[in-house]
């Protein structure tokens, strides 16, 4: 499915200057994605409609020079420039260790795949022997450089972003206008680990009426183990921002009702603090069932928990990964 008002074409690409290359994220190490962040944008062109990158970015400079709202759609803004960048810390930083590409955008989103980004980057970071690459994508486009992942296996772990089955195929090409279909990331990965590559699954996020029942999830944690992925990590829509009503807003625009209506629910902090329990619960069990429950990153921000499912959650909270402070 195209993009909901406009086809990528249509879409307005800006490129701004950014300032850094690799940094430093202590968030990301707590998650146990990463020690370090690469990221060629402050807004990718996928224009997933739940994104959170507005409400954590909001502030950057680039959206005010750009004309742009933080919380719109339509538009994208990278810098082709980033590799360069990569390439000159890549060598000066002391302590090389694992670098996520990327944490708030996609490196291989359409508008990066015009600058080829994700290549670039990929091959600044491989030139140092030192650095390990984690990369997550939604795109399949990133097939394209598994010529460099081969040279070396032993440092990259490939992750592709799973939000339902492909059965939903439908419903998230409205919510994820301009990533690869549910099919075309799934067949990546399946060729990932094919060809020998270190994978992680990365089910995120598990949306409400569309991925967060136990039937899907039991499938997305199967697959997982099919693909020979060293972690499994899950995790809530994110409530910040405009994003659970933008969604609920476009899935009514597009006929699904059903769906529309379980993101109106959970935008009562009571009801997303009880889809994040049962969330948990499905999730722990798919995993139990059909993988290794010490492989589970469950990532949960308990601000938005009622103090009663916070207790719950803590009762049995295996695999999951308490964030933010405290």
């Amino acid at each position: 499915m195209g993009n909901r008002t406009t086809d990528f074409l249509e879409m307005r690409n800006h490129t701004y200057p950014l300032k850094t290359g690799i940094n430093r994220t202590l968030e990301f190490e707590k998650k146990g994605l990463c020690s370090y962040s690469c990221n060629p944008a402050v807004k990718c062109g996928h224009d997933c409609l739940y994104c959170s990158t507005g409400a954590m970015m909001r502030m950057h400079p680039a959206f005010k020079a750009c004309g742009e709202n933080p919380f719109g759609h339509g538009y994208s803004i990278c810098d082709p420039s980033t590799p360069e960048r990569i390439a000159k810390d890549a060598q000066k930083i002391r302590k090389p260790g694992l670098v996520q590409l990327s944490t708030i955008c996609d490196a291989w989103s359409p508008e990066a795949q015009n600058h080829e980004l994700g290549r670039r980057c990929l091959q600044a970071l491989l030139a140092e022997p030192e650095w390990f690459v984690r990369i997550l994508t939604k795109n399949s486009a990133v097939r394209s450089d598994f010529d460099i992942i081969e040279k070396h296996k032993d440092r990259v772990l490939l992750g592709i972003s799973i939000t339902a089955t492909p059965e939903r195929a439908d419903v998230t090409g409205v919510l994820e206008p301009n990533a690869s279909s549910i099919t075309q990331r799934m067949s990546v990965m399946i060729k990932a680990a094919q060809s020998g590559f270190r994978t992680y699954a990365m089910l995120c996020p598990l949306m409400p009426g569309i991925s967060d029942d136990q039937k899907s999830i039991d499938r997305l944690v199967e697959f997982s183990t099919h693909i020979n992925a060293e972690e499994i990590f899950a995790e809530p829509i994110n409530p910040r921002g405009p994003a659970l009503k933008d969604c609920q807003e476009e899935l009514e625009i597009w006929g699904y009702e059903k769906e529309a209506k379980a993101f109106e629910k959970i935008r009562i902090r009571k009801n997303w603090s009880r889809y994040v329990v049962n969330l948990v619960k499905n999730v722990q069990k798919s995993v139990q069932k059909y993988s290794d429950i010490s492989k589970l990153r469950f990532l949960l921000y308990p601000s938005g928990l009622t103090s009663e499912d916070k207790a719950q959650i803590r009762k049995d909270d295996a695999g999951v990964i308490w964030l933010g402070k405290g």
